[in-house]
């Protein structure tokens, strides 16, 4: 990949991702910040593309093939910010947040396999690629080398990474599995978003702060926040999976439902069928119709209609106003952070998050 093209995915990334702009960070502070995760970001790109390449013909392809389709470096990206809390970008913060993103683009092959996803950053997913085995076998590789690439950065950051990498396991365990007959659904369900999404996020955010010097009393306020941002983040995907595909994403309206993940607005619900015959409709058609577009392997219209009715329900506005809540929690642990860009990019991080179901 040349430097061109980094540069740009790394602007792409603070405006998009972060919502970084000019009129936000307008001082020669601020600028200086955003130049720094910039060249950041360029460095960790270019340690993406020599780290994910390997010397047998089979595995470079199959590696690189989701990290050449994109994606928002959102992980690495939170690594670099919180490391402008102490020295600012080094080696060791470089290669953790490249350590950080393989190791979230190894989820995303096994949670493709395991989800019988057929799309995935607008292409085929790589079990569809190639097959199932291919898939986890390319996951299993790149654990491996993020597992490589950690293993110089000391005790704490091996033991973070493994750490992290159990509760992203327990995770997708707990969701194939689902809540026990004695548990509530939608506390096990915001627990699996807080394992499979809010603990990579949270050790992006650990990495930043411990490699680059911080005072380590702002690693528990980092932590809170990448674990809470992470919960919320996936609240709003909740909401964004049930509505019409925008430009040639591949995505289908629903997409998790018809994959029978049921997310927050599907638990809600069903909580609110047990007393409102209304609620109890949509939800017997959701859930009649998601086994007949399955078993028939067929887009069924009726299903796509039923999903339209879901989107404009009020559980799916009760969703936003608890991703709502988990983003403003997140902020509030941010309270030990001195004034400065770090905690304004934090806060402005928090808030795009929500505003992207708008």
């Amino acid at each position: 990949m040349t430097g061109p093209t980094r540069r740009a995915r790394a602007g792409t990334t603070l405006g998009t991702t972060l919502g970084f702009g000019e009129k936000l960070f307008s001082s020669s502070e601020e600028r200086r910040f955003v130049s720094a995760i910039e060249s950041g970001l360029e460095s960790v790109e270019a340690a993406l593309v020599d780290e994910m390449s390997f010397a047998d013909d089979l595995a470079d392809v199959t590696s690189r093939y989701l990290l050449d389709a994109g994606g928002k470096r959102i992980r690495p990206t939170l690594a670099l910010v919180t490391a402008q809390l102490g020295n600012g970008n080094n080696d060791p913060v470089i290669q953790a947040a490249a350590a950080i993103e393989i190791t979230h683009l190894a989820s995303l092959y096994h949670d493709d396999v395991m989800d019988e996803a057929e799309m995935r950053r607008g292409v085929p997913s790589a079990q569809i690629q190639w097959n199932n085995s291919i898939a986890i076998l390319t996951g299993d590789l790149l654990f491996a080398r993020a597992s490589k690439l950690v293993a110089g950065l000391g005790e704490t950051i091996i033991r973070l990474q493994a750490d992290t990498f159990e509760r992203l396991c327990l995770g997708q365990l707990h969701e194939t599995m689902g809540p026990r007959d004695d548990e509530d659904a939608i506390e096990h369900y915001i627990q699996v978003l807080a394992d499979k999404t809010g603990s990579l996020i949270a050790a992006a955010a650990q990495t930043g702060v411990l490699l680059a010097g911080a005072p380590v009393e702002y690693r528990d306020a980092v932590t809170a926040f990448g674990e809470k941002i992470g919960i919320a983040f996936q609240l709003v995907d909740d909401i964004i999976d049930l509505a019409p595909p925008v430009g040639e994403t591949g995505k289908t309206p629903g997409t998790d439902l018809r994959s029978g993940v049921s997310t927050l607005p599907l638990l809600y619900l069903r909580r609110l069928a047990t007393t409102d015959p209304e609620a109890a409709d949509l939800l017997t058609r959701i859930e009649r119709d998601v086994n007949v577009a399955h078993y028939a392997e067929a887009d069924d219209e009726e299903l796509t209609a039923a999903i339209a009715e879901l989107r404009a329900h009020d559980v799916t506005r009760q969703t936003l106003a608890e991703a709502q809540r988990w983003s403003r929690e997140a902020v509030a642990d941010l309270a030990p952070l001195p004034e400065g860009p770090v905690k304004k990019a934090l806060v402005r991080f928090a808030d795009s998050i929500v505003e992207r179901s708008r």
